[in-house]
């Protein structure tokens, strides 16, 4: 019995191997299925509420929605990208100080602490692990459940301290110098 588990295993290959790793994580925070009452009946579509972050300091949220779930997680991730701010965040990976914002219903407050870790809860916990913060304590001051709502209400807290995402650009790119180059373009049009 254990030679056949061991056969099984070894014909098993990495899950891993040939994938690319995303440039993003991503965290689905809410899914809800809608429903439209239409002459014939009912239709059923998704909507797919995530957050998009590289663990550096950019974070975005995006919605999608959609007749099928993995089209609505597509349409969503490509809207965080779209939606994506760099948080100017201190050398520990920290906020500088207390940010805090309402959002329709929803009220959140983020605080720096020195050396407490992440204290936060809910979809503030989420929207700081992606963004690669540390040392904050987060809170839901208002009662509201709505998950969209209190994201959207600690990306509105965060706006202060945040600017448009760009990407970053290759640091060791080596360019050629003309007099190599030259040579080169000329045999090539001396062929031609």
């Amino acid at each position: 019995m254990e030679k056949g588990k061991e056969k099984k295993n070894s014909n098993r290959r990495g899950s891993s191997f040939g994938r690319v790793k995303p440039e993003f994580d991503q965290k689905i925070i809410n899914i809800r299925r809608v429903t439209r009452v239409v002459a014939g009946g009912r239709r059923f579509s998704f909507s797919v509420a995530l957050i998009a972050g590289d663990k550096k300091g950019a974070i975005g949220l995006g919605l999608g929605k959609a007749g099928d779930t993995a089209l609505a997680i597509n349409k969503g991730l490509r809207h965080a990208k779209k939606n994506m701010v760099r948080l100017n965040l201190t050398k520990t990976m920290s906020i500088p100080h207390e940010l805090s914002a309402k959002f329709s219903s929803s009220q959140v407050v983020l605080m720096p602490n020195k050396g407490r870790g992440l204290v936060a809860g809910s979809v503030i916990r989420d929207i700081v692990k992606l963004s690669g913060m540390k040392d904050i304590t987060g809170k839901i001051l208002s009662n509201s459940k709505n998950k969209l709502n209190n994201a959207k209400a600690v990306m509105l807290a965060l706006s202060p301290i945040s600017s448009k995402y760009t990407k970053p650009l290759l640091e060791n790119i080596t360019i050629a110098p003309p007099e190599i180059i030259l040579p080169i373009a000329l045999k090539e049009n001396a062929n031609t």
